[in-house]
């Protein structure tokens, strides 16, 4: 049984002291592969650090988030653009929007955002994308551009039914992490009316473990955690999950 964390932040300082074992303990439980979305240029040489000297666990993707789109963004970009050039990766990400904390940068955020998609299609490579408080945004801005053949993932889906099937006519996927598991979420009930083969796994460590460990530090095994609450909600063995979205997950970013 092999799982895929299609969204975490390994390398983060978060993870320095205690990295190696918690890659250990989350290997126990079938958890072996792992994709690192970018945040800016300062995580960057973290980044890369961890996929060259283990390229066979973890895989890079490289794009500007949207709470990191400040006055300058535009150097932001030129970097960005840099690494996609010269590194490998599996995807432009993360990028989006986000309303939630601070609308001062919106206009550029749009900006960054538009110009990163047309980026991937250059590169031939999916997005990934961040969608806080701005999924019915970001819809407008893919169907305005209408990228032939764009491919992607609404990385930590919170949003309605409706929301998901309009992100499956762009050919996209939803990824599912820790906040499937919150008592009050619904996402579980939402997630009950969609069809697990656009489904991928997800955890977002460090950030929203899920229960019963919310508020605390995310760590890959929790991967487990949200698998183990997706199978409840399909009433389907792990096993399953597991075959289903690690499928998924390898076919939208070429994964061997």
């Amino acid at each position: 049984m092999q799982f895929i964390d299609s969204h975490t932040h390994l390398y983060l300082s978060d993870f320095d002291d205690d990295r190696s074992a918690l890659i250990s303990d989350a290997e126990k439980k079938g958890i072996n592969t792992f994709l690192l979305p970018h945040i800016d240029s300062e995580t960057t040489s973290e980044l890369y650090k961890l996929v060259h000297d283990d390229p066979q666990r973890y895989y890079a993707m490289m794009g500007l988030h949207p709470c990191s789109v400040k006055e300058n963004y535009a150097d932001e970009l030129t970097h960005v653009r840099r690494n996609l050039e010269n590194e490998k990766n599996i995807a432009v990400g993360e990028i989006g929007m986000d309303l939630y904390w601070d609308k001062t940068f919106v206009k550029q955020q749009e900006e960054t955002f538009i110009k990163q998609i047309h980026w991937a299609d250059e590169f031939d490579l999916p997005i990934v994308i961040h969608s806080r408080e701005t999924i019915d945004i970001l819809i407008e801005l893919i169907k305005k551009e209408s990228i032939k053949d764009l491919k992607g993932v609404f990385h930590c889906f919170t949003g309605s039914i409706e929301q998901a099937k309009q992100i499956f006519d762009l050919g996209m996927l939803l990824g599912i992490g820790g906040v499937v598991t919150f008592k009050n979420s619904g996402l579980d009930k939402t997630l009950a009316e969609l069809p697990l083969d656009k489904i991928i796994l997800e955890t977002d460590s460090p950030y929203l473990a899920p229960a019963p460990n919310r508020g605390k530090k995310n760590i890959p095994e929790y991967l487990y955690l949200v698998a183990e609450k997706v199978a409840e909600v399909y009433d389907i063995d792990i096993k399953k999950v597991a075959e289903q979205t690690t499928f998924n997950c390898k076919e939208l970013f070429k994964l061997k």
